[in-house]
Protein backbone atom coordinates (compact mmCIF):
# COMPACT_ATOMS: atom_id res chain seq x y z
CA UNK A 1 0.00 0.00 0.00
CA UNK A 2 1.99 3.08 -0.91
CA UNK A 3 0.49 5.65 0.69
CA UNK A 4 2.44 9.24 0.53
CA UNK A 5 4.89 9.56 3.64
CA UNK A 6 6.60 13.09 4.49
CA UNK A 7 9.42 12.01 6.20
CA UNK A 8 11.26 14.19 9.00
CA UNK A 9 14.50 14.01 10.60
CA UNK A 10 14.24 14.49 14.45
CA UNK A 11 15.78 14.61 17.33
CA UNK A 12 14.40 13.34 20.98
CA UNK A 13 14.75 14.46 24.63
CA UNK A 14 14.24 12.18 27.84
CA UNK A 15 10.77 11.56 28.95
CA UNK A 16 9.12 14.11 31.70
CA UNK A 17 5.16 13.85 32.10
CA UNK A 18 3.00 10.61 32.06
CA UNK A 19 0.19 10.20 30.83
CA UNK A 20 -3.14 8.25 33.22
CA UNK A 21 -2.89 5.41 30.87
CA UNK A 22 -1.32 2.81 32.66
CA UNK A 23 0.54 -0.62 31.83
CA UNK A 24 -1.85 -3.72 32.88
CA UNK A 25 0.24 -6.87 34.11
CA UNK A 26 -1.10 -8.43 30.30
CA UNK A 27 2.37 -6.85 29.26
CA UNK A 28 4.17 -9.00 30.45
CA UNK A 29 2.73 -11.79 28.09
CA UNK A 30 4.36 -10.14 25.20
CA UNK A 31 7.72 -10.47 26.99
CA UNK A 32 7.79 -7.17 28.60
CA UNK A 33 8.21 -7.47 32.74
CA UNK A 34 5.48 -5.10 34.14
CA UNK A 35 6.06 -1.89 35.15
CA UNK A 36 5.17 -0.86 38.24
CA UNK A 37 2.52 2.27 37.92
CA UNK A 38 4.65 3.49 34.81
CA UNK A 39 2.15 4.51 32.33
CA UNK A 40 1.82 3.85 28.13
CA UNK A 41 2.49 7.27 27.30
CA UNK A 42 5.33 9.32 27.86
CA UNK A 43 5.50 13.24 27.01
CA UNK A 44 7.55 16.35 26.94
CA UNK A 45 5.03 18.39 29.06
CA UNK A 46 2.23 18.11 30.83
CA UNK A 47 0.16 20.44 28.66
CA UNK A 48 0.71 18.20 25.69
CA UNK A 49 -0.03 14.94 27.20
CA UNK A 50 -3.20 16.46 28.73
CA UNK A 51 -4.17 18.38 25.61
CA UNK A 52 -3.16 15.06 23.16
CA UNK A 53 -5.67 12.81 25.53
CA UNK A 54 -8.60 12.17 23.63
CA UNK A 55 -6.29 11.66 20.52
CA UNK A 56 -3.69 9.25 21.60
CA UNK A 57 -4.83 5.76 23.32
CA UNK A 58 -3.16 2.47 23.75
CA UNK A 59 -5.26 -0.31 24.74
CA UNK A 60 -3.27 -3.32 25.95
CA UNK A 61 -4.14 -6.96 25.30
CA UNK A 62 -7.04 -6.02 23.00
CA UNK A 63 -6.52 -9.21 21.32
CA UNK A 64 -5.63 -12.67 22.61
CA UNK A 65 -2.91 -15.19 21.36
CA UNK A 66 -5.90 -17.31 20.04
CA UNK A 67 -6.68 -14.50 18.03
CA UNK A 68 -2.68 -13.75 17.30
CA UNK A 69 -2.18 -17.08 16.15
CA UNK A 70 -5.62 -16.42 13.48
CA UNK A 71 -3.98 -13.67 11.98
CA UNK A 72 -0.51 -15.40 11.77
CA UNK A 73 -2.12 -18.43 10.06
CA UNK A 74 -3.88 -15.75 7.74
CA UNK A 75 -1.24 -13.72 6.33
CA UNK A 76 2.54 -16.07 6.66
CA UNK A 77 1.79 -17.72 3.93
CA UNK A 78 1.71 -14.56 1.88
CA UNK A 79 4.38 -12.94 3.70
CA UNK A 80 6.77 -15.67 3.21
CA UNK A 81 6.68 -15.27 -0.37
CA UNK A 82 8.35 -11.68 -0.28
CA UNK A 83 11.48 -10.20 0.86
CA UNK A 84 12.28 -8.21 3.39
CA UNK A 85 13.15 -4.40 1.82
CA UNK A 86 15.38 -2.15 2.89
CA UNK A 87 15.14 0.51 0.43
CA UNK A 88 11.56 1.35 1.28
CA UNK A 89 10.27 3.85 -2.32
CA UNK A 90 9.86 6.76 -0.31
CA UNK A 91 12.72 5.94 2.14
CA UNK A 92 9.53 5.76 5.25
CA UNK A 93 10.56 2.13 6.17
CA UNK A 94 13.91 -0.22 6.38
CA UNK A 95 13.62 -3.70 6.46
CA UNK A 96 9.93 -4.03 5.93
CA UNK A 97 7.45 -6.58 3.86
CA UNK A 98 3.87 -5.47 3.32
CA UNK A 99 0.59 -6.56 2.47
CA UNK A 100 -3.13 -5.66 1.48
CA UNK A 101 -5.90 -7.80 2.79
CA UNK A 102 -9.67 -7.27 1.88
CA UNK A 103 -11.54 -10.28 2.89
CA UNK A 104 -10.31 -12.44 6.24
CA UNK A 105 -11.60 -15.02 7.90
CA UNK A 106 -14.62 -15.31 10.64
CA UNK A 107 -11.77 -15.01 14.06
CA UNK A 108 -9.85 -11.78 12.04
CA UNK A 109 -13.24 -10.34 11.05
CA UNK A 110 -14.45 -10.88 14.21
CA UNK A 111 -10.75 -8.20 15.70
CA UNK A 112 -11.18 -6.31 13.31
CA UNK A 113 -14.44 -5.46 13.60
CA UNK A 114 -13.93 -4.52 17.43
CA UNK A 115 -11.12 -2.76 16.41
CA UNK A 116 -13.57 -0.08 13.91
CA UNK A 117 -16.45 -0.01 16.77
CA UNK A 118 -13.26 1.04 19.01
CA UNK A 119 -11.79 3.84 16.87
CA UNK A 120 -14.00 5.20 14.15
CA UNK A 121 -17.39 6.95 14.64
CA UNK A 122 -20.12 4.87 13.79
CA UNK A 123 -20.96 5.15 10.05
CA UNK A 124 -17.26 7.02 9.15
CA UNK A 125 -15.89 5.22 5.72
CA UNK A 126 -13.16 3.42 6.05
CA UNK A 127 -10.04 2.80 3.60
CA UNK A 128 -11.51 -0.91 2.09
CA UNK A 129 -8.27 -2.79 2.63
CA UNK A 130 -6.68 -3.13 5.83
CA UNK A 131 -2.66 -2.77 5.60
CA UNK A 132 -0.73 -5.01 7.06
CA UNK A 133 3.44 -4.65 7.83
CA UNK A 134 5.93 -6.92 8.93
CA UNK A 135 8.67 -5.14 10.09
CA UNK A 136 11.35 -6.86 10.73
CA UNK A 137 13.68 -7.15 14.04
CA UNK A 138 16.18 -4.77 12.11
CA UNK A 139 13.85 -2.89 10.78
CA UNK A 140 12.15 0.58 11.76
CA UNK A 141 10.02 3.41 11.12
CA UNK A 142 11.15 6.53 10.18
CA UNK A 143 9.77 10.26 11.54
CA UNK A 144 6.80 10.43 8.94
CA UNK A 145 3.29 12.00 8.70
CA UNK A 146 0.40 9.78 6.18
CA UNK A 147 0.00 12.10 3.24
CA UNK A 148 -4.32 13.30 4.00
CA UNK A 149 -4.91 12.64 0.49
CA UNK A 150 -5.34 9.21 0.58
CA UNK A 151 -6.58 8.19 4.63
CA UNK A 152 -8.25 10.42 7.20
CA UNK A 153 -8.28 11.37 10.56
CA UNK A 154 -7.70 8.31 12.42
CA UNK A 155 -5.16 5.59 12.27
CA UNK A 156 -5.59 1.97 13.84
CA UNK A 157 -3.18 -0.26 14.83
CA UNK A 158 -2.90 -3.61 16.45
CA UNK A 159 0.82 -4.60 17.25
CA UNK A 160 1.66 -8.56 16.53
CA UNK A 161 4.59 -10.61 17.61
CA UNK A 162 6.48 -7.79 19.42
CA UNK A 163 6.40 -5.06 22.03
CA UNK A 164 7.75 -1.54 20.57
CA UNK A 165 8.10 2.02 21.31
CA UNK A 166 6.03 4.32 18.50
CA UNK A 167 7.43 7.99 19.00
CA UNK A 168 5.54 11.39 18.01
CA UNK A 169 6.94 14.62 17.70
CA UNK A 170 5.60 17.65 16.68
CA UNK A 171 6.19 18.83 13.12
CA UNK A 172 8.84 21.71 12.98
CA UNK A 173 9.24 22.03 16.81
CA UNK A 174 10.94 18.16 18.01
CA UNK A 175 11.11 19.41 21.55
CA UNK A 176 7.56 18.59 21.86
CA UNK A 177 6.75 14.57 22.09
CA UNK A 178 5.12 11.24 22.96
CA UNK A 179 6.69 8.11 23.26
CA UNK A 180 4.07 5.33 23.35
CA UNK A 181 4.49 2.32 24.85
CA UNK A 182 3.16 -0.45 22.62
CA UNK A 183 2.94 -3.76 24.34
CA UNK A 184 2.62 -6.87 22.18
CA UNK A 185 -0.94 -7.72 21.27
CA UNK A 186 -2.37 -4.03 22.16
CA UNK A 187 -4.26 -1.59 19.48
CA UNK A 188 -2.79 1.78 19.53
CA UNK A 189 -5.34 5.09 17.91
CA UNK A 190 -4.29 8.23 16.71
CA UNK A 191 -6.97 10.94 15.60
CA UNK A 192 -6.89 14.84 14.23
CA UNK A 193 -3.86 16.48 15.30
CA UNK A 194 -1.83 13.48 16.43
CA UNK A 195 -1.87 12.69 12.86
CA UNK A 196 -1.98 15.69 11.49
CA UNK A 197 0.55 17.87 13.46
CA UNK A 198 3.07 15.49 14.47
CA UNK A 199 5.26 12.67 12.73
CA UNK A 200 5.19 8.94 13.92
CA UNK A 201 7.76 6.33 14.07
CA UNK A 202 8.73 2.97 15.56
CA UNK A 203 11.92 2.80 17.16
CA UNK A 204 15.29 0.76 16.22
CA UNK A 205 15.75 -2.25 18.45
CA UNK A 206 18.93 -0.46 19.76
CA UNK A 207 16.84 2.25 20.60
CA UNK A 208 14.43 1.04 22.00
CA UNK A 209 14.29 2.20 25.36
CA UNK A 210 10.60 3.95 27.36
CA UNK A 211 11.01 5.23 30.82
CA UNK A 212 14.40 4.02 30.86
CA UNK A 213 13.74 0.60 30.20
CA UNK A 214 14.73 -1.79 27.60
CA UNK A 215 11.71 -2.97 25.70
CA UNK A 216 13.35 -5.40 23.19
CA UNK A 217 12.07 -5.39 19.53
CA UNK A 218 11.50 -8.65 17.80
CA UNK A 219 9.78 -8.68 14.31
CA UNK A 220 6.81 -6.75 14.49
CA UNK A 221 3.54 -7.02 12.32
CA UNK A 222 0.83 -4.20 12.16
CA UNK A 223 -2.96 -4.59 10.86
CA UNK A 224 -3.58 -1.48 10.23
CA UNK A 225 -7.34 0.63 9.46
CA UNK A 226 -7.85 3.79 8.42
CA UNK A 227 -10.67 6.04 7.48
CA UNK A 228 -11.28 8.16 3.99
CA UNK A 229 -10.34 12.21 3.74
CA UNK A 230 -13.33 14.14 4.66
Amino acid sequence: MRLLLTVIKRTHKPPVYTSRQRCLSSCASGGLLPLRDEALILGSSRELVQGLGSQVEVRTAFVTEEEEGAFLRELEPGLKKKRYEFDHWDDAIHGYRETERLRWGAACEEVLNRVRSAAFPEGSPLLGPVHVLDLDKTGYIKPHIDSVKFCGSTIAGLSLLSDSIMRLVRENTSNEWLDLLLPRRSLYILRDRARYNFTHEILKDEESVFNGQRVPRQRRISVICRNLPG
